[in-house]
């Protein structure tokens, strides 16, 4: 697996040329969004920007991120020290308010590519400042929560890595964390998160690249 220390999720593209690649890919997602349930008084989740509420002018900085993504990865199991192939969905939506919702849930892939069994689930927001610091803060299903803080890298890639991680009574143990997004030269969201092991060390964890299904 590669390390977010030595590895870019791919070549990073310009802003511009993400634009323009979009504007392909949308002939196939453009008209793909989250369902709406009943009438609400606000507006309701969207993870298209063509439709629903308009991005908050405060979240240009995270723009591209805004999708339904899936594909698969590698990830790397902390007990029994071994690397399994996973599927991966994520889910990144706003209602027209100053952050974006994050929903990401991984499964383990067998040895044929079909399900082995349910991994890890997430769920939290995106925040950032007016002078580009990003906050990321994350719920898991295992039983710890967590805040990163980073910077965008450029346009269209953020580095991110951990100031605080609580463990509940009953969750499974998680050490710090730094995570790498970034949209590759074919659109696609690649990215790869190295995590501190039980030995201190800060060892590979998840690495993935999702295409656009939505947005």
């Amino acid at each position: 697996m590669t390390s977010a220390d030595d590895s870019q999720p791919g070549d990073i593209r310009s802003g511009n040329e993400a634009i323009e690649a979009a504007e392909v890919r949308a002939k196939q997602t453009g008209d793909v969004n989250l369902p709406e349930w009943g009438d609400l008084p606000v507006a309701h989740d969207t993870a298209n920007l063509r439709q629903g509420a308009d991005l908050h002018p405060g979240l240009l900085g995270l723009l591209p991120l805004v999708g339904i993504w899936l594909g698969e990865g590698e990830g790397h199991d902390p007990v029994t020290g071994k690397d399994y192939p996973f599927g991966q969905q994520i889910i990144v939506s706003h209602s027209g308010e100053n952050y974006l919702n994050w929903s990401s849930r991984i499964w383990r892939l067998d040895d044929d590519g079909g399900l082995d069994r349910p991994d890890l689930r997430e769920s939290g927001f995106w925040r950032i400042s007016d002078d580009d610091n990003i906050e990321l803060l994350l719920a898991h299903a295992e039983g710890w929560i967590e805040l990163f803080y980073g910077r965008p890298l450029n346009q269209t890639s953020w580095n991110l890595t951990t100031d605080v991680v609580i463990r509940s009574e009953t969750g499974q143990h998680a050490g710090g964390a730094k995570r790498l997004y970034g949209l590759v030269p074919d659109g696609d969201l690649a990215y790869v998160e190295e995590r501190v092991d039980t030995d201190g060390d800060l060892t590979p964890r998840l690495s993935a690249k999702l295409k656009r299904y939505a947005g």
